[in-house]
């Protein structure tokens, strides 16, 4: 009987790519299966035949083969099982394998722990200088009674009786095999009849941890200290997973930080930002003085070389940069409101010269309404 052509038999066409191959493969192959179809009398011949179209369509050689010369290009390399070649349980546990297990991994045996995150939170200043923190972590660490067996003292774990250790058995359908997790031991390949009092078989017992952070200098939020062997305690005396500590560093009341960089705002009088002057202003280190040049305007930035942060990651130093801001007076007295008032006169008199930002914001709006009467 003469073969079916391979894209048929899976229902794709010829310029189908590998993913969409091994979607339709997994579709007829489930439909097909012979636990699926115990009545169906022709179903494994179909997922057979389905099989062996997966086997040449996968497989970018034999594919190129078989579209230049048809069955006849793949013919030689085929077995005797009804033309299909190759390791049946590959095939199968790479397409199935999300379904129906690991596809023969061992599953028995100690395992590792599992990671942890712990997130620290810690002041700009600790960021910047660095320090030592003390935490406090609720982890699974190993039962000190058993030593992490599960099993009482004097009372070792035996062997499965129903997998004989491998943490897997097998299933037989026809043709057809397929390991699945022990349901006796759960996949640890052991059996524990007389367990420990301390963790009940478990091997592992919570407790909360205290341990000391040492902080590099110059983290930032989001970085990550590893602490290895510092998580939770693996099942059957396995090693410990690594504890990962998040940094997240508050909010300061004066500092804003960006990458290498801090930023702060200065608020000064309208005398100041007119006659100049100096202003006193803080940095992580102490104390500067800044001078403020006469006529400074609001949002001026003052740029302070290397006051910033010097990265976790080497290189130089940040800047601070100090952003000012003219205040304006409030709750004046009747002097104060007089001496402004004759201030204003004298602004007034001196026309353009005093505030020419404000004459060319004036000009530009006359400008602007005069074209629009156009």
């Amino acid at each position: 009987m003469s073969k079916r052509d391979y894209y048929e038999v899976l229902g794709v066409g010829k310029n189908a790519d590998g993913k969409e191959i091994k979607q339709a493969y997994r579709r007829v192959a489930m439909k097909y299966h012979p636990d699926r179809n115990p009545e169906g009398a022709d179903a494994a011949d179909k997922f057979k035949e389905a099989s062996e179209a997966y086997e040449i369509l996968s497989d970018s050689e034999k594919r190129n083969a078989y579209d230049q010369f048809g069955h006849a290009g793949v013919d030689p390399q085929v077995g005797r099982n009804g033309g299909f070649s190759g390791n049946f349980s590959d095939i199968f546990g790479d397409v199935f394998g999300d379904i129906f297990g690991s596809g023969g991994r061992q599953r028995g045996g100690p395992q590792r722990g599992s990671d942890l995150r712990y997130t620290l939170e810690i002041s700009l200043e600790d960021a910047v200088r660095g320090a030592t923190v003390k935490i406090r972590v609720p982890t699974l660490v190993s039962c000190k009674t058993c030593t992490g067996s599960g099993a009482k003292a004097g009372s070792p774990p035996s062997t499965c009786g129903t997998c004989e250790g491998a943490g897997q058995v097998r299933m037989q359908q026809g043709f057809f095999q397929v390991q699945q997790t022990c349901p006796t031991c759960r996949g640890k390949g052991r059996v524990i009849t007389d367990p420990c009092t301390s963790c009940r078989g478990a091997g592992r017992v919570e407790e909360v941890k205290t341990l000391s952070v040492k902080v590099p200098p110059g983290v930032d939020n989001g970085d990550r200290i590893r602490l290895s062997g510092e998580g939770e305690a693996g099942p059957q005396g396995g090693t410990a997973g690594d504890l990962y500590v998040q940094m997240s560093v508050k909010k300061h009341p004066i500092f804003e930080r960006d990458g290498a960089h801090l930023y702060c705002g200065a608020p000064i009088t309208v005398t100041h930002a007119a006659l100049g002057g100096e202003l006193e202003v803080p940095t992580l280190e102490g104390r500067v003085k800044l001078r403020i040049p006469p006529g400074t305007q609001t949002g001026k930035l003052f740029r302070l070389r290397g006051r910033g942060v010097k990265p976790v990651r080497g290189g130089a130093a940040g800047d601070l940069l100090c952003r000012v801001e003219v205040e304006t007076p409030v709750n004046l007295t009747k002097q104060q409101k007089k001496l402004l008032e004759e201030f204003q006169e004298t602004l007034d008199e001196a026309g353009d010269q005093n505030s020419p930002r404000q004459s060319r914001w004036f000009a530009g709006v006359k400008s602007f309404f005069e074209d629009m009467k156009i």
